[in-house]
């Protein structure tokens, strides 16, 4: 049973860099009139996954009853965190929404590394977290040089 749903969890999560990387590599490849829209697109999209990302930790937080109370509030403090930190990429300069959103899913990860050592959760699912987050970061930062330099 574990296969097969750390099978899913790395389907899926790739899946879900889908359209970081297209995004970043379009901002490089497509006609310089796109960029405002692919820019708009990538922001956009890393607004949405960092903000769904703050839901697992309510997720592992409420599955674990026998946790401490004072753990479990902290997930839960925690996981209010992304949506907060997506807002505020929102509401700022382009350039600046991708650089809050690198340090968001940065530290989103070391947050999630050390919560899910207290969870029990098995050793794949911290190294896909980590695979994962380093393919975002990279998609965000060369958007970000993308924009920057062929406006």
């Amino acid at each position: 049973m574990d296969f097969i749903n750390k099978r899913l969890a790395n389907q899926l999560g790739f899946s879900g860099l889908i359209p970081f990387v297209f995004l970043s590599l379009a901002c490089w490849l497509f006609h310089p009139d796109w960029l405002p829209y692919l820019i708009k697109a990538q922001l956009a999209y890393g607004i949405a996954i960092l903000a769904f990302r703050g839901g697992l930790q309510w997720g592992i937080a409420l599955m674990s009853p026998n946790k401490p109370s004072e753990e479990i509030r902290q997930a839960l403090l925690w996981g209010v965190l992304p949506s907060l930190v997506a807002w505020c990429a929102m509401t700022v300069d382009p350039g600046l929404g991708f650089l809050v959103q690198i340090v968001g899913f940065v530290v989103l990860y070391r947050v999630d590394k050390k919560l899910y050592q207290g969870y029990n959760l098995p050793d794949w699912f911290a190294v896909l977290r980590f695979r994962l987050t380093c393919v975002v970061v990279t998609a965000l930062a060369f958007t970000f040089i993308a924009a920057n330099l062929r406006q």
